[in-house]
């Protein structure tokens, strides 16, 4: 049995008695390792099981002289976490609510944080006054960080994007460089064993049906999603375009005083950020909001972002209501729209050939990310599927048939997609790809063909990657790729 003594609550610094405890860590990804890494030089005893890890960290591991249990076999990994008797686990995204492993910690009373709650009760290492602005969404999180990371940073405030973007959390806690904020992305499996933090202002940017499969049904996921909101100190940021987001406010249980603040494509009312013809204003961080706005920037100064979608000036308005609950002045705001460079695979741009424009957004791996894609083009040649993770796409195919001049389906659940088009787009041309190496190739080959000039061939395969490429991103380097070589081929 665990130590029954032991007191978690108590443990709310970097300067607390970490090496009380015994701490179990689920998973060995990018984020398992900071957990093992920070617990270790806190002097907690430590155990790390997964299914796999990468050989270069457990190396690290053993140098640490951190026990470590690498096995397929979940039986195993039991037999190790129960000989443990760990106080508390810490948990990847890796395992779901139902994993053998989670369900009988939970059964057995042992609280259950993530990385996030951890660097929550640490994040006074180098700064006491830390604070956190966090982001959650179906689709947009990545870019709505990056840019709140650059609106700060424009402001000359030490801030950092960590979090599910990639970079975790911990180490920024860890880092000398003490910043003062950490824009922070979220997503649903790490909100849903949340336990307590209280941001500075957060964002739900919207709610769609996604990763069904990992939380057991739309309406866990929803919620997860909602928690992002609790304890919120200063503006709780919702999108006026989606419903469920204004709910997910009016539901949580904020701090005293705390704001709802909206942002949206339209003309925005007294306590909202958005958009006045060209104009990219504030509604909701000046003291004369009831009859005036203030302007941030206009859409020449948006030149930077390429394809500029209505999805992504929903993100740009979203980061901007962020950055301004903090301070940050409209012309830090406006310098960091002009500078910022959007990342790779997020309706991209890759090349036009005989009128035809080729659009990478490998990114859009949900039906609400390719939704968005789909709605900001008229004529398309749509290259989808992949891993559907649980979710219907019929409704999906329904609403942009009328815009599709052909299709293209690759990944392992294609025969879900075909059969939603032979059902509900007869009169779409498709075309189904087996597989292979060259799959990529084979998809854009046959988009050419389908295309005529005007139109667009895009990639927004409303699915997870993980069938056919390591991830999103090989998936577009794929997509580049292919197109490249048409590019070439039509010289």
């Amino acid at each position: 049995m665990a130590n029954q003594a032991i007191d978690l609550q108590q443990l709310t610094s970097w300067s607390s008695n970490w090496s009380s405890i015994k701490v179990a860590v689920l998973g060995l990804g990018k984020s398992g390792f900071s957990v093992a890494d920070t617990l270790n030089e806190l002097g907690s005893k430590l155990i790390v099981v997964a299914e796999s890890a990468d050989e270069e960290i457990l190396d690290i591991l053993d140098v640490l002289g951190v026990e470590s249990v690498i096995n397929s076999n979940t039986e195993v990994l039991q037999q190790a976490l129960d000989a443990f008797e760990a106080d508390l686990f810490i948990v990847s995204p890796g395992f779901a609510p139902n994993s053998a492993l989670v369900e009988k910690a939970v059964g057995a009373g042992i609280p259950i944080w993530t990385d996030i709650d951890l660097a929550w009760r640490l994040k006074d290492k180098f700064v006491p006054n830390q604070e956190w602005i966090c982001i959650t969404g179906t689709n947009g999180k990545t870019t709505t960080t990056e840019l709140t990371e650059a609106m700060f940073l424009a402001a000359d405030v030490r801030a950092v994007a960590c979090g599910n973007i990639g970079k975790p959390i911990l180490d920024c806690i860890r880092d000398p460089a003490a910043f003062e904020v950490l824009v922070v992305e979220m997503s649903s499996f790490q909100l849903h064993y949340l336990d307590r933090i209280e941001p500075f202002s957060s964002a739900v940017l919207n709610v769609a049906k996604d990763h069904l499969d990992w939380h057991g049904g739309f309406a866990n996921y929803r919620l997860a999603k909602g928690r992002m909101y609790e304890n919120t100190k200063v503006a709780c940021v919702y999108n006026l375009e989606d419903a469920a987001t204004e709910s997910l406010v009016e539901a949580a249980d904020v701090s005293e005083g705390a704001r709802a603040i909206g942002f949206g494509l339209g003309t925005p009312a007294r306590s909202n950020v958005g958009y006045v013809e060209d104009l990219l204003v504030d509604r909701a961080f000046l003291e004369e909001r009831a009859d005036k706005a203030l302007e941030i920037a206009s859409f020449e100064d948006l030149q930077s972002f390429g394809v500029l979608t209505p999805h992504l000036l929903s993100n740009i308005a979203a980061a901007t209501a962020l950055a301004r609950s903090y301070g940050v002045p409209p012309a830090a705001c406006r310098k960091a729209l002009r500078e910022f460079k959007i990342s790779p695979h997020r309706i991209q741009l890759v090349a036009e050939i005989d009128g035809v424009r080729y659009i990478n957004d490998s990114k859009a791996t949900n039906a609400h990310a390719a939704a968005a894609s789909l709605t900001s083009f008229e004529s398309v040649v749509w290259i989808l599927g992949g891993l559907l993770k649980g979710v219907d796409i019929s409704d999906l195919v329904s609403q942009f048939a009328p815009r599709l001049r052909g299709a293209v389906v690759i990944g392992a659940d294609r025969a879900e997609i075909v059969e939603a088009f032979a059902k509900l787009a007869p009169n779409v041309p498709l075309v189904e790809i087996s597989g292979g190496e060259s799959v990529m190739s084979q998809a854009v080959s046959s988009a050419s063909k389908l295309a005529s000039a005007g139109d667009v061939v895009l990639l927004a395969p409303a699915a997870a990657s993980m069938d056919q490429f390591l991830n999103y991103q090989q998936r577009g380097d794929r997509f580049i790729e292919a197109v490249s070589k048409l590019v070439g081929d039509s010289q």
